[in-house]
């Protein structure tokens, strides 16, 4: 009896959840169409934005920027001149300067005995000039090449390096440690004439 009594105790309740049922397709139903809408409102919202709010920018690194910024604006404006210094025929020659002899180039500077009587940036002509040559022939002079010189230019007036003259005598105590230095003269060699009417020999 009492097994019997709980079981119509829960026949109603049993029978009243049959009676509602909440259906399982409607609950799936709702949460799909909730989340379509909430899809479909976020696709107007990202639609509604216009084209040109989207822009690609390349990466770049600091030394296109720096090329970049170095180009002028505008290059037809400024135009570009370029300006050709005439090219120096190539020839060189041996001097005669206080007793010695001296190969020389135009723009090179040489160092001679001290030149008495020359001050700084005073322009000078050596005349005694042995030979003159270039890229096709050669200028021999006998002694000298006529009418050839060589124009030059004071850099200079100095001393040459420090050369050590030591003197000793064996047995007498004899000891002599001196110091020396050779006056000297820094010349520029600017050019070199005079030497094309003189006879000459073909390379």
């Amino acid at each position: 009896m009492a097994a019997l009594s709980l079981c119509s105790s829960l026949t109603p309740k049993f029978s009243h959840s049959q009676q509602n049922p909440t259906p399982i397709s409607s609950k799936f139903n709702l949460s799909s169409s909730s989340f379509l809408s909430h899809s479909l409102s976020s696709l107007t919202l990202n639609s509604r934005k216009p084209p040109h709010t989207l822009s690609f920018v390349p990466k770049s690194n600091g030394t296109d920027t720096e090329v970049a910024l170095a180009e002028p604006e505008n290059p037809e404006a400024q135009p570009v001149i370029e300006t050709v210094e005439p090219k120096r025929e190539e020839v060189f020659a041996v001097v005669m300067v206080g007793g010695r002899q001296y190969i020389v180039f135009p723009g090179r500077f040489i160092y001679t005995q001290r030149l008495k009587g020359a001050d700084v940036n005073d322009k000078i002509t050596l005349n005694k000039v042995l030979l003159v040559g270039t890229k096709t022939s050669t200028y021999i002079g006998k002694p000298i090449v006529p009418n050839a010189a060589v124009h030059a230019i004071v850099e200079e007036q100095t001393l040459d390096k420090k050369v050590i003259v030591f003197k000793y005598k064996k047995k007498k105590n004899y000891r002599r440690n001196i110091g020396h230095r050779q006056p000297i003269t820094r010349i520029r060699i600017t050019s070199i004439t005079g030497y094309q009417d003189s006879p000459f020999v073909t390379l």
